[in-house]
């Protein structure tokens, strides 16, 4: 199962949401997003399996914190950034340097990467918008993107889970990942919603985030989506 490829091309995906000045919901044969997963490039086909996982009213919004990532390594630098902040703060030189995305074997990313689309998806359905018929569509849209059946399988299972923000946080077997896990929801909710804020604050307990470096991802997120 290939995640990291899979991944990568995701979060890539931002400037294709962009681009979609239509927020009906992408179908087949529709305008906006729909007729993005037409077309033959890989952004394309990406940024469609991402706006059917937001969902077409969130789409756009999210579309631009997603452009800024440009990749999967991009969100390793901000995981690394945000734990050099956070040490400085705390007066420490680290014992280690933090082994982020960005600094791993290929063998170590994909762990993490699988890690990260578990983060994703859930955070996808902390709106409560994924209904029996959405589920069909994202996973049809992955299936074009990587026709794996393992893949299939695993997303399949994630996309019909309860949402639980501890079986989420128990994907995350080193601190790097907790906090890659939880830029990569940070990105992905609508912060001034109460339903989703409330899964963001609860899964941060459950990746048992020290209090300082919550802040310090999210600030990272922040600055640079502007």
């Amino acid at each position: 199962m290939n995640t990291r490829g899979l991944l990568d091309q995701l979060l890539k995906s931002g400037q294709e949401l962009l681009q979609n000045k239509s927020g009906s919901t992408p179908s087949k044969g529709s305008n906006g997003l729909g007729s993005l997963l037409s077309g033959a490039g890989g952004g394309a086909l990406a940024a469609g399996a991402m706006g059917l996982l937001l969902g077409s009213k969130k789409a756009r919004k999210v579309g631009g914190k997603v452009a800024v990532y440009g990749g999967l390594a991009a969100l390793g630098v901000l995981a690394y950034k945000a734990y050099g902040n956070w040490q400085a703060q705390q007066g420490t030189a680290p014992k280690t340097e933090p082994q982020t995305l960005d600094r791993l074997p290929a063998a170590q990313a994909e762990q993490h990467s699988q890690a990260i689309l578990k983060a994703l998806v859930a955070a996808a359905k902390a709106d409560g918008h994924i209904d029996e018929r959405e589920r069909e569509l994202i996973e049809g849209e992955f299936i074009k993107l990587d026709n794996d059946q393992e893949l299939r399988h695993w997303l399949h299972a994630e996309l019909n889970k309860p949402l639980d923000p501890s079986d989420v946080a128990r994907a995350a077997s080193t601190p790097e990942m907790a906090a890659e896990m939880y830029i990569a929801s940070v990105m992905l909710v609508d912060e001034e919603s109460f339903m989703e804020k409330s899964y963001l604050d609860e899964l941060a307990r459950q990746l048992r985030l020290e209090p300082g470096l919550k802040v310090e991802l999210e600030r990272q997120v922040r600055q640079a989506s502007t």
